[in-house]
């Protein structure tokens, strides 16, 4: 069994049977019953949340000097749990499995170890799989940021965005290559793209991709990468199709959970339920006009369902933008651009948006449409309380 503790833990071995975040019970058309009190959850006051003495601090990682320099002046100080307990592993070449609650800084915890492996030997090629092209492009900034300097480069190959760009790119030396499944499979496919010269793989939101029917993409890409190489999982969520994987992608590695519980300490739940008489959207209007709504994410199901709100909301006066499949890539990219800088209050989007982006300050999360699963439910509000920050999520139900 393998359990969940408020303390890190360290194990190699093989993988054990797993216990999965949430055995709801199916529901016609595929999604699960989720029990609505499942929604409701109180924020734990500061006083009662555990405090977390990292071990190290970033000047102790045997890193180099220049790396520390950029760390520092990105205004990195002590390192989340993820980064304490991971990074020391990674510059030892181990290979890795991260079990975290989203938010909690994975990006770094394999970055910065990645980047100081380049900086000791400018012949390795790193490969960085993601599940959305908004997490591939989140981890490039990131990365951009950390190698100042460094002379270190990045291509990003994500769908949506011009291959003919991509190509360009990649005929340029880049030590680092970050991609979604699907664009990296046609690239390889078009001979632009050699996996044989990856020592280093990160499969980076593993369940998330495994979700989304990228398997056979991920086993064709791996197949074709060098026997020995360095691995690093990171997941949220364990399933037995997850341990599978591990299985089958990692040798002997270490694994390190610093998952604590399901959904964020310092999110509090609550459902909104509609009086009667009052439209859904009436009561969501309501809900907007109230003092502390400063930023909001709102989810929707369905492509069609988040623009129509999204044009509703603009009609009632509201500043807002949406993110879902069927806008391009330089669409998605302006509206989460605009949501970040605060230049809009309200950001609809489909589940696309749930999985790995940082988005600062998001004061609510709420479910116009609740989420086909837990699993969903708990990435969705893991957009708000991060960095130790307060936040509220609201879900509707009728």
């Amino acid at each position: 069994m393998y359990r969940k503790y408020s303390k890190p833990i360290f194990s190699r071995g093989p993988a054990s049977k797993s216990v999965q975040a949430f055995r709801g019970r199916r529901q016609k058309g595929g999604g699960e019953h989720i029990d609505n009190s499942r929604f409701i959850s109180k924020a734990v006051i500061t006083e009662q949340v555990e405090l977390f003495v990292p071990e190290h601090k970033f000047t102790d990682f045997k890193i180099d000097a220049r790396l520390k320099h950029n760390i520092t002046t990105k205004g990195y100080s002590a390192p989340t749990p993820i980064q304490d307990r991971t990074i020391p592993h990674i510059l030892r070449k181990e290979d890795v499995v991260g079990i975290a609650n989203t938010g909690t800084g994975k990006t770094a915890a394999f970055l910065i170890p990645l980047i100081n492996k380049v900086l000791t030997d400018n012949r390795e090629n790193i490969l960085i799989m993601v599940p959305t092209r908004e997490l591939a492009i989140q981890i490039d900034q990131e990365f951009k940021g950390f190698t100042h300097g460094l002379r270190m480069f990045s291509v990003c190959c994500v769908g949506g965005a011009s291959i003919g760009k991509q190509i360009s790119e990649l005929r340029r030396k880049n030590n680092f290559l970050i991609g979604t499944p699907g664009r990296l499979k046609d690239l390889m496919e078009r001979k632009m793209i050699d996996l044989a010269q990856f020592q280093t793989v990160v499969l980076d939101e593993a369940d998330r991709m495994l979700d989304m029917g990228f398997i056979n993409d991920m086993r064709f890409m791996l197949g074709h990468m060098p026997a020995e190489r360095h691995t690093l999982f990171f997941s949220a969520t364990l399933s037995r199709d997850i341990e599978n994987m591990i299985k089958d992608f990692l040798r002997d590695p270490v694994r390190i959970s610093v998952k604590t519980q399901d959904t964020a300490k310092n999110v509090e739940q609550d459902i909104v339920k509609v009086k009667p008489g009052e439209t859904k959207l009436d009561a969501l209007n309501n809900l907007l006009k109230q003092p502390g709504f400063d930023k909001v994410l709102i989810f929707g199901r369905t492509k069609h369902g988040v623009e129509k709100l999204a044009r509703m909301l603009e009609h009632r006066g509201f500043r807002v933008e949406s993110i879902h499949g069927n806008k391009s890539h330089p669409q998605r990219q302006r509206a989460l651009g605009l949501f970040k800088d605060g230049r809009v209050q309200i950001l609809v989007a489909t589940d696309v948006a749930a999985r790995g982006l940082d988005i600062s300050n998001v004061s609510h999360v709420i479910n116009f449409d609740k989420p086909a699963t837990y699993d969903d439910y708990v990435h969705r509000i893991g957009r708000t309380g991060r960095a130790d920050k307060k936040g509220k999520a609201l879900t509707f139900i009728e």
